[in-house]
């Protein structure tokens, strides 16, 4: 199997009868909110920048860029909680983290709105908002009768939303995203949840996902974790940038998307 398809990092890697899958959804599953990270960037240097102690443009850039990267896939609120602190760092007063959470949120919602409406009137195919390949694969997992998860760092109500629109949400077991009580949900949490509820353990679980988060919990509790370093603009190819953290965080496994179900289902469920 090429690189394009599947790239072995960890090569002591000893699969296990695989049974449960937890998945990420923004850029793991869903192309929905492609370009947010772009969005709540700009949201925070437009307000550092009116800060006193705020420094050159360019040096605000990388270091919000820096912290909204390294929190993704845990809740927004975890990087409105780093916004506040670095708010105050550079001398001005902040509002509450939630408070920011809901301009960001609205920010989202303008930039998402034409892809939901497209959706909610089928003038599109739900495909085309989807990473390649993952709807065929998620159907080829239920076939197999194993079960699948949903969790994101995203508020749990448009998480839900949205793999209805997208006609995915029949595929997982349970659908988890974040709460404005935010320490009551985490990545952590639900791989937990998961291996506790089904009295697995981590061999028997894989994760999926395009974030920091979610490789090193599942390398935590021992599951094999699949980084999707996927090129969400062109959906196509691997992004290299995502590549190189996913493996930092510890992915036994790269993959650009699902495009190649039947290589990926062989691979890590052939074991009897």
């Amino acid at each position: 199997m090429g690189m394009d398809t599947l790239e072995i990092i960890n090569k002591e890697l000893k699969l296990s009868r695989i049974t449960h899958a937890l998945f990420d959804f923004d850029g793991t599953v869903s192309l929905i909110r492609e370009g947010w990270q772009k969005i709540m960037v700009g949201m925070m240097v437009n307000e550092l920048l009116k800060t006193p102690k705020h420094g050159e443009k360019e040096e605000v850039e990388h270091a919000v860029t820096e912290y909204v990267n390294e929190l993704t896939g845990k809740q927004t609120m975890y990087q409105m909680l780093r916004f506040v602190e670095e708010i105050k760092k550079r001398g001005s007063e902040a509002k509450n983290a939630l408070e920011y959470k809901r301009e960001y949120l609205q920010l989202i919602r303008e930039h998402t709105k034409s892809r939901l409406e497209n959706l909610k009137i089928a003038s599109v195919d739900p495909d085309e908002y989807m990473v390649r390949g993952s709807r065929s694969f998620l159907t080829s997992l239920k076939e197999r009768n194993i079960s699948c998860y949903l969790a994101s760092g995203t508020d749990e109500p448009f998480v839900v939303e949205e793999a209805r629109l997208l006609r995915i949400d029949s595929l997982f077991k349970e659908i988890w995203g974040a709460q404005d009580a935010y320490l009551t949900f985490s990545k952590k949490i639900a791989i937990e949840r998961i291996l506790k509820e089904a009295n697995i353990s981590g061999e028997n679980l894989v994760v999926f996902g395009d974030g920091y988060v979610e490789m090193q919990e599942a390398k935590a509790h021992g599951a094999v974790a699949v980084g999707i370093a996927s090129n969400e603009t062109i959906r196509k190819g691997v992004n290299s940038w995502k590549r190189e953290r996913l493996i930092k965080a510890g992915a036994d496994v790269i993959i650009a998307d699902f495009a190649s179900t039947d290589a990926l289902v062989s691979f890590l469920f052939s074991v009897s």
